[in-house]
């Protein structure tokens, strides 16, 4: 230890002990700037009121009356060869000394079309169901003329899909169930506690 000329005391550097460096000392990052305040309020979550008893009994009858359809388009497709036996006598009364070949396609088109435009209905119907849950009310007025168009369309391919004897009377008891059911369904949805439930989520 070494004494200075004023009196103070100070360590000598022992030997090989490291010097700091010579330059300007490091200055420290700045920190970020603050966020302003914030003059505007969160969103306040939006609370989803439960559906009520008339859109979840009606919303089920709905259901119900798509497993009935497809009850029938399910069956109509497993005897699809005596359907298209039978219709490919019913082709030919219509249209007596046809080529073969147009009376299998015309058969064929009869039998297809008949299934499809059923499935194309039911789709559409579900289609409407799902956007009536999401609490859109202009989708139950878009159900009545499907059901409508449902039951035209039932009207007219009864002729090709509901057989004769008893495998008809099933056809026809799904068919009724069916639309039975989905107007029910349909009439639910304009109760008043439904009503004012798709009127809240406008």
């Amino acid at each position: 230890m070494a004494r200075d000329a004023d009196g103070e005391d100070r360590l000598r550097n022992p030997a090989g002990a490291a010097s700091p460096p010579d330059g300007p000392p490091r200055t420290q990052p700045a920190p970020p700037p603050r966020p302003g305040l914030s003059y505007s309020s969160p969103a306040p979550i939006v609370v989803v009121p439960p559906a009520p008893g008339s859109v979840r009994v009606a919303r089920n009858l709905w259901l119900f009356s798509f497993v009935a359809g497809l009850a029938v388009l399910v069956g109509s497709f497993l005897t699809r060869d005596s359907h298209l036996e039978r219709l490919r006598s019913v082709v030919q009364e219509t249209a007596p000394g046809g080529d073969e070949t147009a009376i299998t396609t015309a058969t064929a088109i009869v039998f297809w079309g008949s299934i499809g435009a059923l499935l194309l209905v039911m789709l559409l119907e579900a289609a409407m169901l799902g956007v009536v849950a999401g609490r859109q009310g202009w989708a139950r007025l878009a159900l009545v003329p499907l059901l409508a168009g449902h039951v035209l369309v039932m009207v007219v391919t009864a002729t090709f899909l509901v057989p004769p004897g008893d495998a008809g009377s099933y056809v026809a008891i799904l068919w009724g169930i069916e639309i039975l059911l989905a107007f029910i369904g349909l009439v639910l949805f304009f109760f008043p506690s439904a009503a004012a439930w798709l009127r809240s989520g406008w």
